[in-house]
């Protein structure tokens, strides 16, 4: 049984708890949110999904949004069943997880920046949610199992310019590392709380990635420049400059081939290097539209892509070929997510809404109204 107790979704400067029975009021959502509210928790079998705001260069503006809700208030008084119960009743796995979805929608807000938030992500075990902001700021959250909760623990001060996107490190969960324009990548760490390294970089940096050997992070700037740095040393081993729009990037699960999203003469490609040599051995052409996101099944079996055709697709790892695609979104596909076990894929657009879909057959388990534009989405690891 895999694990979906809730779903925190971020989408401006809010953290947004969707599970179960709540009543909350929001306060300008622009500049931060207040919340308060009453609920009752199901037996906890955690597992979240986070969404943040853009870190793409496609997605830097949401043109005529209204950030602000003052005064509203809304109200969610559907009952909830737990996964145990939902099997007790001798529902398929589709059906489970439909009507687990559908009896939990309670939604909670925290505050954790004075300004728009970039970038969000949950460390290796499940238990802190990093957010970084406009406002040049990280903030920790702890989450609290028990209570279902988070609680705002440490705001890291440092950078120059804007936090556009964080990582954390794949196995050590005091780790994360940061992107921001003001060229450096910073790297923290949470039990000193302290910036542990400051590497500087050649442009104003928009994504950062971390191997999943743990020993390289990847940078890209808005020039297209891909810098690899080496943890140990904290210095730049090796940079690659692209000719083309460097969207996305990330490692396969065995640590040998790299991936970019990219898009050329509008069309949308998946460009796959061999690591650590950086020599082309694919380039597929992916989708009509700019390949805007990407994201790797955590068994390593499939990875997905999202694009500005408003189309999701899933790949066969080892085949490289498309096994399905997703057509339920209107507007460009910003974020991905699998649920840990790879049997759920999360995505989000300017739609204002959070497809899942389950993997195995396309088939839609739920959809979910946000407020606000999603331009991210990460599930947590059980705890």
């Amino acid at each position: 049984m895999i694990c979906r107790k809730h779903i925190l979704l971020s989408t401006v400067s809010a953290i947004y708890q969707y599970g179960n029975i709540y009543r909350y009021s929001t306060v300008n959502a622009s500049t931060g949110i207040t919340g308060t509210g009453t609920g009752t928790c199901p037996p906890h079998d955690a597992g979240a999904v986070a969404t943040r705001q853009s870190h793409s260069r496609l997605a830097r503006r949401v043109g005529g949004q209204d950030e602000r809700e003052e005064g509203r208030e809304r109200r969610v008084t559907s009952a909830w069943l737990t996964l145990q119960q939902c099997a007790a009743m001798g529902l398929s796995y589709l059906e489970e997880m439909r009507t687990y979805f559908e009896s939990h929608n309670k939604q909670k807000e925290y505050v954790g920046h004075n300004s728009k938030v970039h970038t969000i992500g949950w460390n290796a075990d499940g238990r802190r949610l990093a957010s970084g902001s406009y406002d040049k700021c990280v903030t920790i959250f702890v989450f609290d199992g028990h209570r279902e909760t988070l609680r705002k623990d440490y705001t890291y001060k440092g950078h120059g310019d804007s936090v556009d996107q964080l990582c954390w490190h794949p196995t050590h969960s005091e780790q994360l590392t940061s992107a921001s324009g003001d060229k450096t990548v910073r790297i923290w760490d949470t039990r000193t709380h302290k910036c542990s390294a400051t590497i500087n970089t050649k442009g104003e940096n928009i994504n950062i990635t971390w191997s999943p050997d743990g020993q390289t992070i990847a940078v890209g700037n808005k020039e297209d420049l891909v810098s690899f740095i080496d943890v140990r040393s904290q210095k730049i081993r090796h940079e690659q400059q692209f000719k083309f729009e460097v969207n996305e990037l990330s490692w396969n699960n065995t640590n040998d081939l790299f991936y970019l999203t990219n898009a050329q003469s509008g069309q949308g490609y998946i460009h796959i290097y061999n690591y650590p040599e950086m020599e082309l051995v694919h380039s597929i052409h992916a989708h009509p539209g700019n390949c805007i996101c990407i994201k790797f099944e955590p068994q390593g079996r499939y990875f997905a892509t999202g694009s500005a055709d408003a189309l999701v697709s899933i790949w066969d790892v080892q085949e490289l070929y498309c096994k399905r695609t997703l057509p339920r979104l209107e507007w460009p596909v910003r974020t991905l997510s699998f649920s840990s076990d790879g049997q759920l894929l999360a995505s989000g657009s300017e739609d204002q809404t959070i497809d899942v879909a389950h993997v195995e057959t396309g088939e839609q388990v739920a959809h979910i109204s946000v407020t606000y534009p999603t331009f991210t989405l990460a599930w947590t690891k059980g705890i």
